[in-house]
């Protein structure tokens, strides 16, 4: 067998997807190995995709856009050659603020937590803030990491507020924070995760590609059985002992929505690519319109199989 699959992902109820890859034997009947890595935030991720540490990259599409047009918050050595191959989620992404914060002009003088100040989903909770009146004077914000680490920071005292996926955002809630806002109630459309991998390694690497991409449409499919959800819930629970039953429960019925969820078929909503390069457009440094998605894909491997 080939050397592995090195894939790098964020941490968290995502990765179900990975869990049921590896322990129903999807992997395996691709005839591949994948190893997984949760990065800790989007800079180690994107920093070491280019550099080649990793294969295929499941993110933010945010991130392929911020980094190939040069606004990402880390200099690459050299240039990207990022390439969008196919869908992941349609995450929800609740803004959770400490139990004391009962609306946003609460949040005037605080601290709000990011993973990064000028990729990813910081630029939906500038939408937010800027909705409710606020400006960019009215509050702080800090880039901390990813969704594990700004909810820590939050426990500690250190931010009022920050975007958390589940289960961290169950967790808070359950712990007395509130939910302020929600980016289903404030975008429409809104592409959040994607897969890529960096085009010269694709060329070189078709075969393996379209085995793990061929394996990850079969996860999809026996996921989103509605047949198979309490033993979803069950893998995910053991993979991620420090949930809990119940708020595997909760994670495993957002993934199942193409709205909070994954994408039937790992599809892509371009209504959703427009918006994230329309968000980039108004609060990216330094300014450009972007207004053409598919600079950032190459969904030739993906029409291959569907």
């Amino acid at each position: 067998m080939a050397a592995p699959l090195e894939v790098i992902t964020f941490r968290g109820t995502g990765g179900i997807v990975h869990f049921i890859g590896d322990e129903k034997g999807f992997y395996q009947d691709a005839g591949i190995e994948v190893n997984i890595t949760g990065t800790p935030n989007s800079v180690y991720q994107m920093t070491n995709f280019h550099a080649g540490k990793y294969d295929i990259a499941s993110t933010a599409i945010d991130n392929i856009v911020a980094y190939t047009e040069g606004q990402g918050p880390a200099e690459l050595d050299g240039a990207p050659d990022f390439a969008v191959i196919m869908g992941g989620a349609q995450s929800e992404l609740p803004f959770i603020v400490a139990g004391e914060i009962k609306s946003y002009d609460d949040l005037k003088g605080r601290s709000i937590a990011v993973d990064a100040l000028s990729t990813g989903f910081a630029f939906i909770l500038y939408r937010m803030l800027e909705n409710a009146g606020l400006t960019p004077d009215d509050y702080s914000l800090a880039s901390v990491g990813g969704t594990d680490k700004r909810w820590d920071s939050m426990k500690a005292g250190e931010h009022a507020g920050a975007l958390l996926s589940d289960p961290h955002a169950k967790f808070a809630i359950d712990a007395g924070y509130r939910q302020l806002d929600s980016s289903i109630d404030v975008l429409d459309h809104y592409q959040a995760g994607v897969f890529a991998v960096r085009r010269g390694w694709a060329r070189e690497n078709e075969d393996r590609l379209l085995a793990f991409m061929t394996a990850h449409l079969k996860i999809l499919d026996w996921f989103l059985d509605p047949a198979n959800r309490d033993e979803s819930v069950e893998i995910m629970a053991r993979n991620l002992p420090n949930i809990g039953d119940a708020a595997a429960a909760t994670a495993v019925d957002k993934l199942m929505s193409p709205r909070t969820g994954f994408t039937p078929r790992a599809g892509l909503d371009m209504a959703g690519i427009e918006t994230v390069l329309a968000l980039r457009s108004q609060y990216a440094e330094p300014k450009m319109q972007l207004t053409d998605p598919g600079k950032y894909l190459d969904l030739s491997y993906y029409e291959k199989l569907v």
